[in-house]
């Protein structure tokens, strides 16, 4: 039954970056759901080489070019 376990969660996105995965769903005739579930899987190695919050003060997490 590991498959079969569904929460609902919400999920908050920059508006350009729901655009870009909404019609990548649609592209696809995929689901929101799917494609991030997809995504995520795909890059979860490479996001867990992330420097988490508690690791030594080394400027990690200054990297978000997204934010001013």
């Amino acid at each position: 039954m590991a498959g079969s376990d569904k929460r609902k969660q919400s999920l908050y996105f920059p508006e350009d970056m729901l655009k870009e995965i909404q019609a990548e769903a649609t592209r696809q005739d995929r689901s929101l759901s799917w494609i991030v579930q997809k995504a995520w899987k795909l890059a979860r190695k490479e996001i867990g080489k992330f420097p988490s919050i508690n690791d030594a003060d080394d400027g990690a997490g200054d990297d978000d070019d997204d934010e001013p």
